[in-house]
C-alpha cells in the first residue's frame, strides 16, 4: 500500500506539471501544484468530534482546545506564512454520522488533513474512505491498534498511548501491588474494549469475569451486578466517561466495593465529577495513568502555556485534562507542519511525521517512524486520593505484543520561550 500511495502521488505529480507552471496562490507547492486545504496564505483542517451524544462529556472540550492553539500560533503569524483555520463537525460519536461528516470535509470542504478524530467505532469507518482518497490521518483521538498499519493504510498515523501497551502497564501494577486478588473487567463493546483487554490479560492471563458495554444503552446494571456476583475485588474499565461514572455510581448503588483501575480515555476526575455530582466521592482511590501533564499541575510550564492559551483563546474555558490533550495535539500539528517545510504536500507531511524527532510535553516517547504509526508509547500511573488526582511511582513504557513493561526515565521538553515549535 505504501507503494500506490507514493504511486498515486507521482501520478499527481506529472499531472500537475503537465497542467502549467505558473503559481496561482492555491496550492503549497511551488511548482504550481494544487494542494486541497492549502493556500499561499491558509491551511484547513478538519475534525470529526462527539460535541453531543453519548460521548460527549469531557470530549467535547478537545477540539476547540486544539482550535484555541492554533489561534496562538495564528495570531503570531502561523506556521510558514499560512494561518491554520480548523472545521470541527459533530458526529454525536455515531459512526453512520462520521462516514457523513468525514465526506463533507473531504469532497466538499476540501481539507487539507482530518486532525485527531476521534472514536474507535467511528473512525474505523472511515480508514478507506481517507486513504482513497489520500488525504492524511494524523493523530487519531483513540488508542486503538488499528491506526499502527502504514502498510495498508500509509496517512494514518495514532495519538493516544494504544490500548494494549496502556493495560499492559495498568495491569502490572495490579500485579505487583494487588496479588492473588480477583480481577475483572468491564470494557466497550469494540476494538478499544478488545485491545484493553488484549493487555491486560497479557500480564495477568485471562481475568476471572468480564462484561460488555454499547455506548447506545446507558445502563450498566446487568454488568456490575454479573461482576459483584463473580466476586470480583479489582475492576479494570475500559470505558469513556460517561461509563465509566455509570460504573462507579451503579457499583455504589448495588453495594459492589472493588478497586476501580480505569483506562486514561475515561478517568479525567473534573469530567467524572461533573457526571457524578454530589457522589464525586466515588472516584477516590481510583487508579488510572496518563502521558500528558496534569491540568492541575500548576508548577508544570506546559500548563502554565496552555492555560495561557486557555484564556486568550478558548474563553477561559474550565481547564482538565481534555483541554490539555487536546493543546498538545494542536503542538504536535504545527510541530508536523513546521518540519514539512514551506512547500507543504500531503505526501511532505506524512514523510514528516514519519521522521519523527518531536519532544513535546509528555512524559512517555513517540514512536513515529515508517514503520511505526502509533503514537506515544508509554505512560505513568495516577491515583484519586483526597480529591485531587495525581501521578505517583515513575512512567513506564513497553509495546502491544510481548515486550517487557519498563521504566522510561527521558523527561519531557520545556516549551519554547514564545509557546510555538520552531522550524527544525
Amino acid at each position: 500500500m505504501r507503494r500506490i500511495w507514493s504511486a498515486l502521488a507521482a501520478i499527481t505529480l506529472v499531472a500537475a506539471a503537465t497542467a502549467g507552471c505558473s503559481d496561482d496562490g492555491t496550492g503549497g507547492s511551488s511548482g504550481g501544484g494544487s494542494v486541497p486545504g492549502v493556500t499561499a496564505t491558509d491551511i484547513l483542517v478538519g475534525t470529526h468530534m462527539p460535541l453531543t451524544g453519548p460521548a460527549a462529556a469531557g470530549y467535547s472540550k478537545i477540539a476547540p482546545a486544539t482550535k484555541a492553539y492554533f489561534d496562538f500560533v495564528n495570531a503570531s503569524g502561523g506556521v510558514h506564512g499560512r494561518k491554520i483555520s480548523y472545521k470541527i463537525m459533530d458526529d454525536q460519536y455515531n459512526p453512520a454520522n462520521t462516514q457523513q461528516v468525514v465526506r463533507e470535509l473531504v469532497l466538499q470542504d476540501k481539507v487539507f488533513a482530518i486532525l485527531n478524530g476521534l472514536g474507535t467505532p467511528t473512525h474505523t469507518g472511515v480508514l478507506d474512505f481517507l486513504k482513497t482518497n489520500r488525504v492524511p490521518d494524523l493523530f487519531v483521538a483513540s488508542g486503538s491498534r488499528s491506526w499502527n498499519q502504514p502498510d495498508k493504510y500509509p496517512g494514518t498515523f495514532g495519538f493516544n498511548v494504544d490500548y494494549t501497551t496502556e493495560g499492559k502497564i495498568l495491569a502490572s501494577h495490579v500485579k505487583e501491588t494487588l496479588p492473588g486478588k480477583k480481577v475483572c473487567f468491564l470494557g466497550q463493546d469494540d476494538d478499544f474494549g478488545r485491545d484493553s483487554l488484549a493487555g491486560i490479560e497479557k500480564i495477568l492471563g485471562p481475568v476471572a469475569a468480564k462484561q460488555s458495554y454499547v455506548t447506545s444503552n446507558p445502563n450498566v446494571g446487568p454488568q456490575m451486578g454479573a461482576l459483584k456476583q463473580a466476586g470480583c475485588q479489582v475492576v479494570m474499565l475500559a470505558t469513556v466517561p460517561g461509563f465509566t461514572a455509570l460504573s462507579l455510581g451503579t457499583a455504589a448503588k448495588i453495594g459492589f466495593k472493588a478497586q476501580f483501575v480505569v483506562t486514561q480515555v475515561g478517568a479525567d476526575l473534573r469530567t467524572l465529577s461533573k457526571q457524578l455530582g454530589a457522589a464525586t466521592p466515588l472516584t477516590e482511590g481510583l487508579i488510572s495513568a496518563n502521558y500528558l501533564p496534569l491540568s492541575t499541575d500548576d508548577a508544570n510550564p506546559w500548563i502554565q502555556l496552555f492555560k495561557k492559551v486557555n484564556a486568550q483563546h478558548n474563553g477561559n474555558a474550565e481547564f482538565d485534562n481534555n483541554i490539555v490533550y487536546g493543546m498538545s495535539v494542536g503542538y504536535l500539528f504545527v510541530q508536523s507542519l513546521q518540519a514539512a517545510g514551506k512547500d507543504l504536500t500531503r505526501e511532505g507531511i506524512i514523510a514528516a511525521v514519519e521522521k519523527g524527532g518531536f519532544q513535546g510535553p509528555a512524559n512517555a516517547p513517540l514512536r513515529f517512524s515508517a514503520d511505526n504509526h502509533s503514537g506515544y508509547g508509554g505512560e505513568q500511573l495516577t491515583k484519586v486520593e483526597g480529591g485531587k488526582q495525581a501521578y505517583f511511582g515513575t512512567p513506564y513504557q513497553t509495546d502491544d505484543a510481548d515486550g517487557p513493561v519498563a521504566a522510561y526515565s527521558a523527561q519531557a521538553a520545556t516549551p519554547p520561550q514564545n509557546g510555538i515549535p520552531a522550524a527544525s
